[in-house]
């Protein structure tokens, strides 16, 4: 049976991973993924002009459509339930509180400087959309470290369940799979649609990317770690010997090793200098009057000339009137407003799951840092019930830091059945595994759990009522209200699938102002 390059590459990356198949195209000189800009509006400035929009909810939809529309002209009032921008987008910091919707509070008492991320902690390279905003807005971007070669991957059920430095994972199972195809191709194991020139080529690149001896044997690298690093004088480094084969494979250590080749994973990962939240507090600054805070949206109703929104604020309602609404609350918030939708987006919005992923931070002095040379990047553990240890990015060097030691959906390893006291007990316990006699150092632990956090109830979408379809009936509009928020993209949980989605919302708002202007009606008018 013959087998074409497409084949050969699907065996590699099943294989090798992500990062086996792209440094093969590489050879053959195939081309690599790009990220792709986002179209820009397709309506000119003052195009909005007397034409008034409401949006609800100031996550990253809603300060991005309220942006978006208040450059075109458009008449904008954010609304928004909390005190603060961002939604999801949440950095823990000193005197800042999180806040349940059992009524448990928890105040963050770090030191100054010290922040975490709660909610988005990374911006991919790939999210031109974002990245564009933080140019537009000034919010000054550093490197975020996703993966780093120190960190470890442990299983309970294989190399007696201590942990494997990354490194060694990564580059001995390169060295096997290097091994096993250079002795197929070398033996005529691919067919003759391979050619001669391209089972050559590929010959010598496995040599250097397993790398091989001249045998074509992997018997260990440098650049899976030293048994003695190199010193000076007579001191020669001695190359550790690999791991083999079945002991990677058993590990079941493909999570961990992978997780840094998805395409919106992959290096370089950003994050604003700070804090993730600077990005909302930007919006917000250049949106000024327009956002009004501490007013959680009470009954929405569509008019025979627009929407009707009322909004709670101090002891009284208010009501405001528009010709088009943009809601960009979660679901889990919206399906317990008041409103008329129309029957399909009842069925879209009142029977939609959301997922309930949290974070455990705690503040520590950076043994990571000073006791195994890890600078940011990601542990794995497994079993759970917390599987990740999360190293900070920013701070490097200095004496104390915020360590993520858990980063799960809460509903599993019965994790939401604990307290959040014995929560934090199972996560200094869980560290152990990879730092022994460093749980101890943890001090002052938060736990941000979404499903539970008051005007979210969910971390990000699971599923709409109604299926699929329900999702096809969200993106589109129900008279004149509009939906945006990453659970109205395919890049679900992420800030980029949010702010297509507002500008998508945005645009389709201009078409229809434009589309009545031209047939000489009223821009506002709900037809």
């Amino acid at each position: 049976m013959s087998m074409t390059r497409r084949n050969f590459l699907m065996r590699v990356g099943q294989a090798g991973g992500y990062s086996a198949a792209f440094a093969t195209m590489q050879s053959l000189g195939l081309m690599p993924m790009k990220a792709i800009a986002a179209e820009p509006i397709a309506a000119a400035p003052g195009s909005g002009k007397g034409i008034k929009l409401v949006v609800a909810g100031a996550g990253i939809g809603g300060l991005v459509a309220a942006y978006e529309a208040k450059k075109l002209g458009y008449d904008v009032t954010l609304l928004e339930a909390r005190g603060r921008p961002g939604g999801r987008n949440f950095s823990a910091r000193k005197g800042v509180k999180v806040e349940f919707v059992d009524g448990e509070t928890q105040t963050c008492t770090w030191d100054d400087g010290n922040y975490q991320n709660m909610g988005p902690g990374r911006l991919p390279s790939v999210h031109a959309t974002m990245l564009g905003y933080c140019r537009e807005l000034n919010v000054p971007l550093e490197v975020e470290v996703n993966s780093s070669r120190s960190t470890f991957l442990q299983n309970d059920n294989a190399n007696g369940g201590k942990p494997v430095v990354q490194r060694k994972a990564v580059n001995d199972t390169r060295g096997h799979v290097s091994e096993l195809l250079s002795k197929s191709i070398s033996g005529g194991a691919l067919d003759q649609e391979l050619t001669k020139e391209d089972r050559e080529r590929m010959v010598t690149f496995l040599k250097i990317y397993g790398p091989l001896n001249k045998d074509g044997k992997y018997v260990g690298s440098d650049r899976a770690g030293y048994k003695t690093p190199a010193g000076a004088g007579p001191v020669v480094g001695v190359v550790d010997d690999p791991l083999d084969m079945h002991t990677l494979l058993d590990e079941n250590f493909w999570t961990g090793v992978l997780y840094e080749e998805t395409w919106d994973w992959q290096a370089t990962m950003m994050q604003p200098v700070g804090g993730m939240d600077r990005i909302p507090y930007a919006f917000d600054k250049a949106l000024g009057k327009a956002v009004v805070y501490n007013a959680p949206a009470s009954e929405i109703k569509k008019t025979d000339s627009g929407v009707e929104i009322s909004y709670k604020q101090g002891n009284g309602t208010k009501t405001v009137h528009a010709d088009y609404f943009i809601c960009a609350m979660p679901l889990t918030i919206l399906k317990d407003i008041p409103n008329n939708l129309s029957p399909a987006y009842k069925t879209a919005v009142d029977g939609a799951t959301y997922a309930g992923a949290y974070k455990i931070a705690w503040q520590s002095r950076r043994f990571w840092e000073q006791d195994y040379n890890i600078y940011g990047g990601l542990s794995f553990m497994n079993p759970g019930p917390t599987t990740i240890v999360w190293y900070p990015s920013g701070g490097l060097m200095s004496h104390n830091g915020i360590l993520v030691t858990g980063y799960e959906e809460e509903n599993n390893w019965g994790f939401s059945k604990l307290s959040t006291q014995e929560k934090f007990e199972k996560a200094r316990t869980q560290l152990e595994r990879i730092h022994p006699g460093h749980g101890k150092e943890l001090t002052q632990p938060m736990f941000c759990g979404w499903r539970r956090v008051k005007w979210n109830e969910g971390s990000w979408i699971r599923s709409y009522g109604g299926g699929p379809s329900g999702y096809d009936t969200i993106i589109q509009p129900d008279g004149a209200i509009y939906f945006a928020g990453d659970h109205t993209s395919h890049i679900v949980g992420w800030q980029e699938g949010a702010a297509l989605s507002a500008r998508r919302a945005v645009n389709m708002i201009s078409e229809r102002v434009r589309s009545a202007r031209l047939a000489g009606g009223h821009a506002g008018q709900n037809a």
